[in-house]
């Protein structure tokens, strides 16, 4: 309003201020004496907050409270220049309170508003405070990204343009996060990402990784948690760190839920509906959500490739439904203040159809545009996956002491079938057939997890002091069924056919301690021990092609340590370093050979060797909210996918994994949130690395010495047009760089706006999103390993127009404690 811009003039409040002067002071205060009966209706209590230094204290929160019995009327919070306000108060006696992380809370009382005059109370400071504090996120709503010491929080419940997206989709969009052409996760070009659920760790990869990922509607998903530098109280898996997705739960007291559907439009369509509830008094916490949709996606790959004397160019395109059904129920008894056990169920049930079309053109490289034959391999397939966890919890906690107890089981069931008929024709045109070979293959999965761990804090030495242990047991079933189709029969190929066994035991041990040390510098440290013990088994379906098992006992140690620096109340640094491992997954440990076409092989290697990798990290904090960092790693034994000639056919290209010998890591990021309006606020992630990839697989496996350079960039912005719509536009670049061992990408980018409109006293939520604009979300790139030299690109359904509902019924006013549950990571890495 006039009055306010007035009272900031005069006051010298901000920098717009100085540059009025006496004259437009005058025309302003003749505006507002001629105004004022427009105004005279609202009551105002303006105010600046200012450190001691006399620095602006911009997004502090400042609670209006009545002076009669302490209810809240109203939270605001201070703009960039500390300025907050209070507009359309009725008149009466109030209390004041503000807070900001690192400061002493400011209280003002008896402020007396009478009807139809402004309350100005000037500036007022705040005082540095003598608390050692560990983390801060000082936001009025919650901002898209957060950052913490060890995690950046990607908040997406509420943002338009997650609005018809999965999971997989989602992550492509979250800060420092990469995704490359077969959906493998990296973090600032690190592999070796571990993938939770509410805690727990998803005991998936590969391909059931992204179809699980790709099944998870946005809509259930709350927030995204990417931990870098994980201390000893996490599983010390997971090179890169871990990614935690964690889904809605609501948190309020009485009974309360939502119902919510989508409709997306693209190359296949997909939709999802989702209902949540939860119930909870001083006794019991009720909670439960089912989900039902159709995840539909489309996929299209090119490859040009030479090799042996030969040119291939293969186009393969992909489409498939993935109806699925998911639920959780859970529940919470408080049995008095201290003690709580609690109950959780959660499954998923899938059962998709998929058709994939591939054409592999051949020529001679002598004649590389004259093709002589091409491969024609049209594939069905179904994929049915039963996902079912248990979880049983006790807590306690007084005072300073707690003690965390979980026990989980877990069972995993997913098969897969596939008929593939590869066709050889001649020319390019398919009229003459050449030969035929139609097969059939079958390759279910069975993953049997058992956990059980134990975690204890208490405070000793002016520190917090936690100590605890964790067994789990994994056992996974593997069979590859492989059949040849002769006259319209199946008859199994006993060559091709088997199964593969893997069981691990994880025994690990931690301690972990943190304090301050002075009234700047705090230290946080652990030390973790793993016993590993491991058997895997690959048993043909022919005996003469036994091979003995792989097994494994070994002992690893893994500290971390870190300090901080609390520089000023605004100013903070910190130093970490941290040891992690990463097992193979198991899917990469079964040595039989998978296929697209006759031509398009992939397969495991039982003999990789876990990879060690250390980690340093330097990070800078600016208000709270601005994050910087630079980071070094080395692993050893890198485990990467390779691209390379079949040793059996010399037409055919198959993809396997080694050990690199060494990557190192170089990178830097930085997380900028900006508000410049009450009304328009952005957020940017600026992340760049240099990795080194260097191996020597002998004079018949080739070498690797490869250098890149990569950035990636993340935008969002948010304007809301107050009680009329709110618009976001969002979107991210990401420059050339490696994937794997020898993949060499090209840059890829994508542009995103959104809608969001409320109604029904902000119970009902709309929204409109389209996603990747302009089409440019697609990879491309080239790779040279061992004799092939290939040329790639791809894309998917991209491109999307998606429509959201949202309803939030039942008491949503009174908030409640959350309890994160589960098991905090599932040592299994299947396929």
């Amino acid at each position: 309003t006039l009055i306010e811009i007035l009272s900031l003039s005069i006051m010298n409040y901000s920098p717009l201020a100085l540059k009025i002067n006496l004259m437009e002071k005058l025309l302003i205060i003749i505006a507002v004496l001629f105004s004022a009966p427009i105004f005279a209706q609202d009551a105002s209590i303006i105010g600046v907050l200012q450190e001691e230094s006399g620095e602006a204290v911009p997004f502090a929160n400042v609670v209006l409270k009545s002076a009669l019995d302490s209810t809240i009327v109203k939270i605001e919070t201070t703009d960039n220049a500390g300025v907050f306000r209070f507009v359309d108060i009725p008149s009466g006696q109030y209390n004041l309170e503000a807070t900001f992380v690192g400061m002493d809370d400011l209280m003002l009382n008896d402020i007396s508003l009478g009807e139809n005059s402004p309350v100005d109370l000037g500036i007022q400071m705040l005082s540095a405070s003598s608390v050692q504090l560990e983390t801060a996120t000082v936001t009025a709503r919650r901002a898209m990204v957060e950052v913490k010491p060890d995690r950046k929080i990607f908040n997406v419940q509420g943002t338009i343009n997650a609005t018809g997206d999965d999971g997989i989709t989602l992550l492509r969009k979250a800060p420092g996060v990469i995704i490359d052409n077969n959906n493998n996760i990296s973090i600032l070009g690190r592999s070796g990402v571990l993938v939770y659920v509410d805690g727990k760790r998803l005991p998936l990869s590969g391909t059931d990784l992204s179809n699980y990922l790709a099944g998870l509607p946005s809509d259930q998903i709350d927030r995204v948690e990417i931990i870098t530098n994980p201390g000893a109280k996490y599983e010390a898996e997971g090179n890169a760190g871990i990614i935690d997705i964690i889904l809605k739960r609501d948190k309020s007291l009485g009974t309360n839920g939502s119902l919510s559907g989508n409709y997306t439009f693209a190359i296949k369509d997909r939709y999802t509906t989702n209902f949540n509830l939860n119930h909870r008094n001083k006794k019991l916490n009720f909670f439960g959500n089912l989900g039902f949709g159709d995840q539909a996606g489309y996929e299209r790959i090119e490859f040009d490739g030479r090799q042996n004397g030969f040119r291939l160019q293969e186009v393969s395109e992909w489409t498939g439904d993935q109806p699925s059904l998911t639920g959780k129920v859970g529940t919470d008894f408080f049995i008095n203040d201290n003690n709580t056990v609690g109950f959780i169920y959660s499954g998923r049930l899938s059962e998709g159809d998929n058709i994939s079309s591939n054409r592999n053109r051949i020529s001679s490289l002598t004649t590389p545009d004259q093709i002589d034959s091409t491969l024609f391999a049209d594939n069905t397939g179904t994929t049915d996956q039963r996902f079912n966890t248990i979880n049983l919890n006790y807590r306690f906690k007084k005072e300073k002491n707690s003690l965390n107890i979980d026990l989980d089981y877990g069972f995993y069931d997913n098969e897969t079938e596939q008929y593939q008929p590869n066709l050889y024709y001649e020319g390019d045109m398919g009229e003459k057939l050449l030969s035929s070979n139609i097969q059939n293959i079958t390759t279910p999965t069975n993953i049997d997890i058992r956990s059980a761990k134990i975690d204890y804090e208490t405070e000793w030495l002016g520190g917090a002091f936690g100590i605890g242990g964790k067994l789990t047991m994994i056992l996974t079933g593997n069979t590859f069924l492989f059949e040849n189709v002769i006259d319209g029969q199946q008859v199994t190929n006993n060559q091709r056919s088997n199964t593969f066994d893997y069981d691990e035991e994880v025994q690990a041990g931690y301690v972990s301690y943190n304090r301050p040390l002075t009234e700047k510098w705090a230290l946080s440290s652990g030390l973790r021990l793993e016993h590993t013990i491991s058997n895997g088994e690959l048993m043909p379906f022919d005996p003469s092609l036994a091979e003995p098992p792989v097994e494994q006992d070994y002992y690893s140690w893994f500290p971390n340590l870190g300090l901080t620096y609390q520089y000023s109340p605004i100013h903070s640094f910190g130093l970490s370093y941290g040891r992690r491992i990463n097992r193979p997954d198991y899917n990469v440990l079964n040595p039989f050979r998978n296929q697209i076409s006759e031509l398009s092989i992939s397969k495991g290697n039982a003999f990789l060797k876990p990879e060690i990798v250390n980690n340093v990290q330097l990070d800078f904090t600016y208000k709270y909210r601005y994050s910087f960092s630079l980071g070094y790693s080395k692993t050893v034994d890198q485990i990467t996918r390779l691209i390379g000639p079949d040793d059996i056919d010399p037409r055919a290209g198959f993809i396997s994994w080694d050990n690199l010998n060494t990557q190192t890591n170089i990178s830097a990021s930085a997380s900028l949130p900006f508000q410049f309006t009450d009304n328009f606020t952005a957020f940017c992630n600026l992340s760049a690395w240099f990795l080194d990839n260097q191996a020597d697989y002998g004079d018949e496996g080739g070498t690797i010495d490869l250098q890149a350079f990569s950035y990636n960039g993340f935008m969002q912005a948010t304007y809301n047009f107050p009680n009329i719509i709110t618009t976001e536009l969002s979107g991210f670049y990401s420059g050339p760089g490696i994937w794997g061992g020898v993949f060499e990408y090209e840059s890829q980018w994508s542009l995103n706006f959104g809608l969001s409109k409320k109604f029904l006293k902000d119970q009902l939520t709309a929204k409109v999103s389209l996603q990747d604009i302009f089409k440019q979300a697609g990879w491309s790139g080239m790779s040279s390993f061992n004799g092939l030299n290939s040329i790639g690109m791809g894309d998917w359904d991209s491109r999307r127009l998606s429509f959201n509902l949202n309803w939030q019924f039942g008491n949503d006013q009174l908030k409640s404690s959350k309890r994160k549950t589960g098991i905090e990571a599932e040592a299994d890495r299947a396929n």
